[in-house]
């Protein structure tokens, strides 16, 4: 087998190919992250959650990289002036999600993967050229600048979201490909540790800057420092474009995230001198040619990162491929691989458009309505929904950070949610005073049944 891109969700797949058995070649067009250094600056870290930890736990390495993670089970609102709000994400803590560095876990599964004795990572090697027809790829090593052909059997596309595979296939085969580049951009700052490994912020949380139409982030690192990512405009009267100088630079942060200015004595630096990254939704259809080639995670469904679940959507990709190659025959000599892709492909895309569309909400969500009135009364009011209907009534965030239903599905209830709640809200001033009887019956007319059967379906 040949997997083209060690990343996570490449060196993943390629662990999982070589416990099935194949001997798999893995190409990289980076150096090894594990001997040399990657330049910061566009590595958002992880939130993994269940989706992500079941790929994980069936491949049995989670424990290990565990001990890399920090949970956490809620987000930590910062106004610009008084004291900071905790949200909490799930109904207690065992309901949280974890953020790990995405360089630790990819250096962590490059190596679970080379210790199977069964994968070969060729790094340098940047796909350049794919010939479906001759079933040949073309590399180009990145340090000698050589060019070199090799055949392949079968290959696995997971090269990102700039993918030459899916490319090839738009080009070539006439499959469709959107790319939705989005508005905003994003810069990484780093908020080093205090004296001895200190936090310097609560480190078992999620912690936002809401500004409206841009926000801050921090997420922990297991180390104490927090990688902090700043998502803005990329041009506009309050943009990148427009805070190009020092001064422009430090008079923003200072009105906008004063108490960030403390932690990050460098901030200008790091805004200046670190690279400002771009966000994209890529939505294509089909992810397979025949039984040659498929593409799985951000090759696939390129995603941007709010909530959390390109990761974790790139591993469920990972597992639901891996529990279709072990039904479709117990001789993996005699699998018919162009039916199981055509299957995997059918089967993923409506999931893999649904996060998509859920993670472009979610943004205006966390820059936005994390800090306004009447949203956070719904979410109390949501809150006690959830205490007092359990099984019955689990919130969107819940359900796809959560739980294990298809993303399509949590898409279309969180719809209904939002309906039941805007009702509910109407006339109250107080979450307090939500009518329980009517909510039983609005959650019970739709909610209900379609979590039955997504239950089911997970």
């Amino acid at each position: 087998m040949t997997v083209v891109g060690a990343g996570l969700v490449g060196s993943l797949l390629a662990t999982v190919l070589a416990k099935l058995g194949f001997e798999v070649d893995l190409f990289e067009r980076r150096v090894d992250m594990r001997k040399e250094a990657i330049s910061a600056g566009r590595s958002i870290n992880l939130a993994m959650s269940v989706r992500g930890l079941y790929a994980l736990e069936k491949l049995g390495v989670h424990e290990q990289i565990m001990t890399k993670a920090i949970a956490m089970p809620g987000r930590i609102i910062h106004p610009i002036s008084g004291p900071t709000v905790f949200q909490r994400y799930g109904k207690d803590d065992s309901e949280c999600i974890y953020s790990i560095s995405r360089g630790e876990l990819n250096k962590m599964l490059m190596t679970y993967a080379e210790s199977t004795e069964k994968v070969k990572i060729h790094f340098q090697e940047k796909l350049i050229k794919a010939d479906l027809d001759k079933k040949t790829l073309s590399f180009q090593n990145d340090k000698t600048q050589k060019e070199i052909t090799t055949p392949f059997v079968r290959v696995f596309g997971t090269d990102g979201s700039a993918s030459v595979l899916r490319h090839t296939l738009r080009d070539d085969f006439g499959h469709e490909e959107s790319e939705s580049l989005l508005s905003h951009g994003y810069k990484e700052l780093n908020m080093a540790c205090g004296p001895h490994g200190s936090f310097k912020m609560e480190k078992h949380g999620l912690h936002i800057w809401p500004r409206g139409s841009y926000m801050l982030i921090a997420l922990p690192n297991y180390e104490g420092s927090f990688t902090c990512t700043l998502f803005l405009s990329n041009q506009g009267s309050l943009s990148f474009e427009t805070l190009n100088s020092q001064e422009k630079i430090e008079a923003f942060f200072r009105e906008q995230f004063p108490d960030v200015v403390p932690l990050i004595p460098d901030f200008v630096e790091q805004f200046i001198t670190h690279p400002t990254g771009q966000m994209v939704t890529v939505k294509a259809y089909p992810w397979h040619h025949s039984d040659d080639v498929v593409l799985l995670g951000d090759a696939a469904h390129a995603i941007v990162p709010f909530f959390g679940q390109g990761m974790n959507c790139g591993f469920e990709d990972v597992a639901v491929l891996w529990n279709m190659i072990l039904k479709a025959a117990p001789d993996l000599k005699k699998i018919s691989w162009g039916p199981l892709f055509e299957e995997f492909s059918k089967s993923r895309k409506p999931n893999g458009d649904a996060i998509a569309d859920l993670a472009v909400n979610n943004f205006v969500e966390m820059r936005d309505k994390v800090a306004d009135k009447p949203f956070l009364m719904a979410k109390e009011v949501e809150k006690i929904l959830e205490k007092e209907f359990p099984g019955e009534y689990m919130s969107r965030y819940r359900l796809v950070s959560f739980s294990r239903i298809p993303y399509r599905i949590a898409l279309e209830a969180g719809k209904l949610e939002d309906e039941i709640l805007s009702e509910l809200c109407s006339g109250i001033k107080e979450a307090c005073e939500v009518d329980l009887v009517k909510a039983k019956r609005l959650i019970q007319i739709d909610l209900i049944p379609l979590l039955r059967r997504a239950f089911q379906e997970a």
